[in-house]
């Protein structure tokens, strides 16, 4: 891709945390099935029966490389909607026992938002300095509540700083209060534990179409659908499934399982290359863990916070540059607050970054970056009469 601020030089695109490029076996799956995967796929005409084939393989091909069944697996029309869906979902199969959910303080601002939509009583698990969970607080909260806990969600993996929480440990911890796991960040990077009865995952994390979520539902478990159904007879779900879209989302998904290996240990040298850069960098703290154990973070995602500059700034002046990162304390638009992650784990919270690599990423990349961070930092710090 071309850097707008010097087109003599790539642009480097490390923000893939948010948002993978479609894998190329995604586009070869989404134009094979434009010309057959257009009719309703709940039609008994030739058209739809086509369409739903085409539907039904993604499905069996996603529930594959998930290791779930396929009867279990639901495309929503986003992440988002299939987080939604599967924890409000899963709180309202469980109204006789309660209504108040219990999650993570590091939980996806979507999590966070359903909550506050349902209008419901919630509980927070505080986490420490690493974002894990910590289970004995998170069992002391639990045996404090006076009400029944309905839910609680817990996330596979942080998408800000990249830990990955032992949800199989989490479960046994919650005992008989049902687990919601948002595995978007994780998806297409780590295998999915067991523990949980429902799940979430995001196509355009693992380089599928944006616009496709996966909503599993565990046979057995108590889920009822939370907001007004369609006559479409689909459970889970309403309306119609972009079934190209979908395909191309499971042929991602089989592309990136299949290539899980070899990008993780080339992940796992670019972070550990990123770490090394930045510890000679003054008044910078990482957020990351400095030397991840195996399956503990995801391996391609390296977070830090830099004093005395805001984080904005610093995405500005690394996109003057040719970087694209992302800023695990951005503003939003209605209120200067500073990332509810980065607070709750009790780290500095000021001149956040956060760096993802994606498969093309190379160690020319990560070097030239760290350059261009100590320039931004440099101008800056010294715009502020600073001289560290």
């Amino acid at each position: 891709m071309t850097n707008l601020a010097d087109p003599s030089r790539a642009w480097v695109y490390l923000d893939s945390a948010s948002g993978q490029p479609l894998h190329p076996s995604a586009r070869d799956a989404i134009l094979s099935a434009l010309d057959q995967g257009y009719a309703d796929p709940r039609r008994l005409h030739d058209s739809g029966r086509r369409a739903r084939l085409l539907l039904d393989n993604a499905r069996a091909a996603v529930a594959q490389c998930l290791d779930v069944r396929p009867d279990e697996v639901s495309f929503t029309s986003s992440g988002t909607d299939a987080v939604h869906r599967g924890l409000l979902g899963l709180r309202r199969g469980r109204l006789r026992v309660g209504t108040t959910i219990a999650h993570s303080a590091v939980e996806h601002s979507a999590v966070l938002e359903a909550i506050r939509w349902a209008d419901v009583r919630s509980i927070g698990f505080a986490v420490d300095r690493a974002g894990l969970v910590d289970l004995a607080a998170a069992q002391a909260a639990l045996a404090a509540e006076t009400e029944p806990v309905a839910v609680a969600a817990v996330q596979l993996a942080n998408p800000e700083v990249g830990c990955v929480q032992p949800i199989e440990a989490i479960a046994d911890a919650l005992g008989n209060v049902p687990l919601f796991m948002d595995a978007a960040a994780a998806t297409g990077t780590l295998p999915w534990p067991g523990g949980w009865q429902v799940a979430a995952a995001s196509a355009h994390k693992w380089g599928g179409p944006a616009g496709v979520g996966v909503l599993v539902v565990r046979k057995g478990a108590r889920w009822r659908d939370p907001f007004p159904a369609d006559d479409r007879a689909e459970p889970r779900v309403s309306g119609f499934e972009n079934v190209p879209s979908v395909l191309g989302a499971a042929a991602a998904l089989q592309a990136v399982q299949a290539e899980h290996s070899e990008l993780s240990r080339r992940h796992t040298q670019l972070s550990a290359q990123l770490r090394d850069e930045l510890a000679s960098i003054p008044d910078l703290e990482l957020v990351s863990s400095a030397r991840p154990e195996p399956g503990s973070a995801l391996p391609g995602l390296v977070a830090f916070s830099c004093l005395y500059v805001d984080g904005e700034a610093l995405v500005g002046g690394l996109d003057r540059r040719g970087f694209g990162v992302a800023s695990g304390s951005a503003c939003t638009s209605s209120a200067l607050s500073p990332s509810h992650v980065l607070e709750a784990m009790g780290v500095l919270t000021q001149g956040n970054l956060r760096v993802s690599f994606g498969r093309d990423t190379q160690p020319d990349d990560v070097a030239r970056f760290a350059r261009a961070l100590r320039e931004v930092l440099d101008e800056l710090r010294s715009g502020l009469g600073l001289d560290l």
